[in-house]
């Protein structure tokens, strides 16, 4: 493995970090109050990774076993305990416990505690998951479309259900 072919070529490097306040307000909140901040989108990074703080309150909530074709996904607990489907089963992860799940690999998370729980979830590249995130939040809302259009939400979101 070696590093990637640059991609800047100036000679003295520019201002370009980006800064988000610990303060600012989710830019998404679900029928349930959870609640994600786009820390960073695939529009943000060039499309080399996205980075979302998931927030959940204490009712149960989170996907079933699903996989991605196209992105890998990574959970970093910050708060609470979170079930994270491995592929094979259950598993109860707490601060500070990592799991990267690559394309293809079978995974779920759940919030099934009784208490709030947040995680860091990246993804790689960085595809706009803001739509499917965003999608969802409107079907709770407006309600579950037909199975057809249902099927090509998932698809186009590149979620595949087990």
């Amino acid at each position: 493995m070696t590093y990637p072919e640059p991609s800047y070529f100036g000679d003295k490097g520019e201002i370009s970090a980006t800064f988000r306040p610990a303060g600012h307000q989710p830019d998404l909140t679900y029928q349930n109050g959870n609640t994600v901040d786009y820390l960073a989108t695939g529009a943000s990074t060039g499309g080399k990774f996205g980075l979302y703080r998931w927030n959940m309150g204490p009712e149960p909530s989170g996907p079933g076993p699903h996989f991605h074709r196209s992105i890998s996904e990574s959970f970093f607990i910050l708060t609470g305990t979170v079930r994270i489907f491995n592929g094979d089963r259950w598993i109860d992860t707490v601060p500070g416990d990592f799991v990267h799940v690559p394309e293809g690999g079978i995974h779920g998370f759940r919030n099934e505690s009784g208490e709030p729980a947040s995680m860091l979830l990246h993804f790689s590249p960085g595809a706009p998951r803001e739509g499917y995130f965003e999608g969802l939040a409107e079907l709770a809302v407006s309600g579950r479309p037909g199975e057809e259009e249902l099927a090509e939400f998932f698809l186009r979101h590149d979620n595949h259900w087990l």
